[in-house]
């Protein structure tokens, strides 16, 4: 399972790597994580976070994040770290970068991390790699495509749960299209009015039948699941993560 996007600048590293090192054991290593540094101005004014620097301030968080999710005891700016319980996973569970930039690709280059990234960082990788750094090659990349389903809902009848999910995914699809305006590439971003342009329109926000998950996963596909999207109540999203579990295990 993959959790995307932890907003890196809004979170304290320390009761961050705390949380990862619980679920990496509860989950016995199945959770990885990407990080981002989020975009919108009225989130950074919420958290009381200078925008201007958010870039500054994840490299910074990162950095810290990075010593001490391995469960070992750290100094930093004085202060004794020792971050327990310490993972099931070896030195920490994964950790990817998020971002279409350019500054994105060279973020997770320079610290030698695994990342969800820009094609651009296989270059960055190299120019960018600090001393510390593995001298290996880029880790994981992904590169979505823009019809490559970004939220999907498994329903066992997908005209009448579909109608029922459909508000919800549209109310997602509005607000991200409000933040990203003008955004033709970007996969997930649709700028659809209402549910029948969304699902004329958009392949990015999918509701699939059973057998339609099933044959995905089996070519291949990855169940991106939001199961709270858009508002959804948890007693309607649960159905949902149950049959994608079950295909998934299956």
């Amino acid at each position: 399972m993959m959790i995307a996007a932890v907003l890196l600048p809004f979170r304290d590293p320390v009761r961050l790597a705390e949380e990862m090192n619980v679920l990496d054991i509860v989950s016995k290593g199945r959770v990885a994580y990407v990080l981002a540094v989020g975009y919108r101005p009225e989130e950074f004014e919420h958290f009381g976070v200078d925008l201007r620097r958010r870039g500054r301030t994840a490299d910074e968080k990162l950095e810290l994040l990075l010593r001490i999710r391995s469960g070992e005891p750290v100094v930093h700016d004085g202060r004794r770290i020792h971050v327990t319980p310490a993972p099931y996973t070896p030195g920490g569970p994964t950790i990817m970068w998020g971002g279409g930039s350019i500054a994105a690709a060279e973020r997770p280059a320079a610290t030698a991390s695994d990342c969800r990234r820009t094609a651009a960082s296989r270059v960055c990788a190299r120019r960018t790699r600090r001393p510390h750094a593995s001298p290996a090659e880029p880790g994981y990349i992904g590169l979505p495509d823009r019809n490559e389903p970004s939220v999907v809902f498994v329903a066992d009848d997908v005209d009448r749960r579909g109608t029922r999910s459909a508000r919800h995914l549209l109310h997602d699809a509005r607000m991200y299209s409000s933040w990203n305006e003008g955004d033709e590439t970007t996969a997930m971003i649709s700028h659809a009015s209402t549910i029948e342009e969304l699902r004329a329109s958009s392949t990015g926000y999918r509701v699939m039948s059973v057998a339609e998950a099933t044959g995905y996963v089996s070519g291949g596909g990855i169940l991106r699941l939001a199961p709270l999207c858009g508002g959804i109540r948890p007693a309607i999203a649960w159905p949902y993560l149950e049959r994608a579990a079950a295909i998934t295990a299956a």
